[in-house]
């Protein structure tokens, strides 16, 4: 099957339980994103593959127009309702693919993403458009998981992921993300990262797959017990599955 449409197959299945998330929807994650713009996210920002629409929203509250594109229909949808729900009336929505976004080059004046690169084969061409689009000094900022640098636990860690959702790729190492966005041509202003602990449970819930989540508890319990961290500090306390991913978020600048 084209990549394309396991990920609106996954996205379609998971649309309500992803922007329901606890963790995803975390109080103050979307702020954080949207504060790294500057004063760049009071023009016109674009939120690429924005999924249920929680950087939209955080963005429509300050921006003076925001454009909301995605894959998925039917999380468009939960972006255009969340949108609704908060009275936004500078929020529009677009459907297609990043790899070849519909806008003339220097649209907008900022731009964002997160939790999308490791959804993508390739993540050089979404880069590179998301570069395209900005204005020259326009500013990004891009926030994604990050697998560590080994390169086994790289691969165990996203085997896992894949386990969970095929829709996932890889999530890049923190070198090779810095590498993909200097390549694109971007200016590194600024770097952050930090740590969400999570439980399978939640994780597992997600995915909105039972079946294939229980396959994978007994994958990663019987990891857990053997002391294979997975690159993920993965780990049983009592009943309870447990594991931390990392994130690294870029603020960049168009030169």
């Amino acid at each position: 099957m084209d990549h394309h449409a396991i990920v609106r197959e996954e996205f379609a299945r998971q649309a309500e339980t992803f922007g329901r998330s606890a963790t995803v929807a975390r109080k103050g994650e979307a702020e954080r994103v949207v504060e790294a713009l500057g004063e760049a996210r009071r023009g016109r920002v674009l939120d690429l593959a924005c999924g249920p629409g929680l950087l939209a929203e955080a963005l429509g509250r300050g921006a003076r127009e925001v454009v909301a594109f995605d894959l998925t229909p039917e999380m468009l949808a939960q972006a255009r309702a969340r949108c609704e729900r908060a009275g936004l009336a500078n929020v529009r929505f677009g459907q297609g693919r990043a790899e070849a976004l519909p806008f003339a080059g220097g649209e907008f004046d900022a731009a964002v993403t997160r939790l999308a690169l490791h959804h993508f084969p390739d993540p050089g061409p979404p880069a590179r458009e998301l570069f395209r689009v900005l204005r020259p000094g326009g500013t990004a900022a891009v926030a994604d998981l990050v697998s560590p640098e080994d390169p086994e636990e790289a691969a165990l860690h996203n085997a896992l992921e894949i386990l969970r959702d095929p829709s996932h790729t890889r999530a890049l190492p923190r070198s090779e993300l810095l590498a993909l966005h200097r390549e694109a041509g971007f200016e590194l202003l600024a770097e952050a990262g930090w740590e969400t602990s999570r439980e399978f449970g939640e994780w597992a819930q997600i995915a909105n797959a039972p079946a294939r989540t229980r396959a994978l508890r007994v994958v990663m319990e019987a990891l857990a017990r053997r002391g294979a961290a997975a690159g993920i500090g993965l780990r049983l306390e009592g009943e309870r599955l447990l594991f931390t991913h990392r994130w690294v978020m870029l603020t960049l600048r168009k030169l």
